[in-house]
């Protein structure tokens, strides 16, 4: 079973910046592919990037097009979430997700197997 750790969340003023960090454990974890989502209050959990085990192929929800970016570094078993241009929308839980199976690169939350806790983001006015 694999273990998954966000970090980086906190208070942000609109128009800052902030990064996410999503650490993994007990899988090997370059063959699967990572996401990031999230879930605002009374909203339901929504997909924000994915990025493909290589990390040659990412995917964005488009409200987070140019000025998310997704990556991973496979050495240290984490990915990352970079977040520009912060908007009082984006403010939510962040929560990274591994794929149930190797090799399979898809973005609904069903192909995805294991969570993280979650890390809080707010972006104030």
């Amino acid at each position: 079973q694999v273990q998954l750790v966000e970090s980086g969340g906190g208070l942000v003023q609109a128009g800052g910046s902030m990064r996410l960090s999503c650490a993994a454990s007990g899988r090997t974890f370059s063959s699967y592919a990572m996401a990031w989502f999230r879930q605002a209050p009374g909203k339901e959990r929504e997909f924000v990037a994915a990025i493909r085990w290589s990390g040659t192929t990412t995917y964005y929800a488009d409200s987070v097009k140019g000025r998310f970016t997704i990556s991973r570094d496979n050495a240290k078993n984490s990915v990352y979430l970079q977040m520009n241009s912060l908007k009082l929308e984006d403010t939510a839980v962040y929560y990274c997700a591994i794929a149930k199976y190797s090799g399979v690169f898809n973005i609904n939350r069903a192909d995805f197997g294991s969570w993280g806790q979650g890390t809080q983001v707010t972006v104030s006015s």
